[in-house]
């Protein structure tokens, strides 16, 4: 039996997003950025763009997505509210004019829009548009119970596939495998246990490779002996999660190899408990930093704790030093420290959270178990 999840509450975003042109000092937006496009209207084309006044919601695109469009603003129970405009480049520029003709302030996605783009915006409205951040990013940093259903789906398909492909790293000294073959297992897990794409690509580091926080697969063998770090998602009807786990091949970790290890466990361990709601998204930075800075090796922290998840990898909060964000029920974030020495080895435990009334579910859940 297939399973059941929470109805994605698409129509109230609308109203929460007129709620913020005005302190943002527009009165109408143009969204052009396809992700914030799919939040606002449930439309996933590869081209579109949505107007929004307290009017009305107009969404454009061509011709390819005339059935899709109207099946997907349907599905979403946004048939009445959401005006749809098929057309060729000028007749959606034409339907965006008139949509916007009765709001003096039109925001544009500042942080998403070139210069160019900004300037021939100026020229078709017939005056300059405003500039605004992160005005939808900022909606969609607390999630619905829709999208974390599907997040922790998206986190539990990734989970059984790991858990399925694992066993190909102990064989590392009777069957070697690459990396690179690795990660193709994993993700073909992932895609067969229901996945409709993988979150990002899929890291897969092994020996010094694994010193490299963003490597990318290799032909390199996996050995006996090895950190291999294994940093991974799924995506499930557009939400994704984010997962990972390192691993000493054979056994258990030796020497500084050790140290690293069990440095970074504690440090993860003590930002996942302070997630928790009303604090500061800065302040889960501290901890897991803290942590390492204490055990001598600060300076091989080189990136931030974590980030939001969402419809995209990466998203609101940032889960950094300045991250100036308060938690609060509903936001999604990664808690990922991580310590990397060239020449030994490195090591990064990740895990996603969503925070709750009174503290922090993990959506993912696999065993931190070390050897493989």
């Amino acid at each position: 039996m297939s399973e059941t999840f929470a109805a994605l509450d698409v129509a109230s975003r609308q109203y929460r997003l007129l709620d913020a042109l005005d302190p943002a000092g527009v009165d109408g937006l143009l969204v052009t950025t396809l992700t914030n496009v799919r939040y606002l209207t449930g439309f996933t084309g590869s081209a579109g763009i949505v107007a929004l006044t307290s009017t009305g919601t107009t969404l454009v695109t061509d011709g390819r997505y005339r059935t899709q469009a109207a099946e997907q603003v349907a599905a979403v129970g946004l048939a009445d509210h959401v005006t749809i405009v098929i057309g060729g480049a000028e007749a959606q520029r034409e339907a965006l004019q008139a949509a916007l003709d009765g709001a003096d302030r039109v925001g544009l996605e500042a942080d998403h829009v070139t210069w160019a783009q900004a300037t021939a915006w100026e020229e078709r409205l017939g005056r300059p548009p405003v500039a605004t951040s992160g005005l939808v990013e900022e909606l969609r940093a607390i999630k619905d119970a829709g999208e974390i259903d599907r997040m922790r789906h998206a986190a539990q398909i990734a989970d059984a596939a790991l858990g399925e492909v694992l066993p190909l790293l102990s064989r590392a000294g009777i069957d070697p495998i690459s990396e690179s073959t690795f990660a193709l297992a994993l993700d073909s897990a992932m895609r067969r246990r229901g996945a409709e794409s993988v979150a990002f690509e899929t890291i897969v580091a092994a020996g010094e490779n694994s010193a490299k926080p963003h490597h990318h697969p290799s032909d390199r063998l996996i050995a006996m002996g090895d950190p291999v770090v294994v940093d991974f998602g799924a995506t499930f009807e557009g939400y994704r999660s984010d997962m990972t786990r390192t691993f000493c091949v054979g056994g258990q970790p030796t020497g500084a190899l050790k140290e690293i290890f069990d440095l970074v466990a504690t440090s993860q361990a003590a930002g996942v408990a302070a997630v928790q709601p009303g604090v500061s998204a800065g302040s889960i930075d501290d901890v897991c930093r803290g942590v390492i800075v204490e055990g001598g090796m600060g300076e091989r922290f080189e990136h931030s704790t974590g980030h939001g998840v969402g419809l995209d990898i990466h998203e609101l909060p940032w889960v950094a030093s300045q991250g100036t964000a308060i938690l609060e029920a509903g936001t999604v974030v990664t808690v990922e420290p991580g310590v990397y020495v060239a020449g030994v080895g490195g090591v990064r435990i990740e895990d996603t959270l969503v925070v709750t009334s009174s503290g922090a579910e993990p959506l993912t859940r696999f065993t931190k178990e070390v050897a493989a």
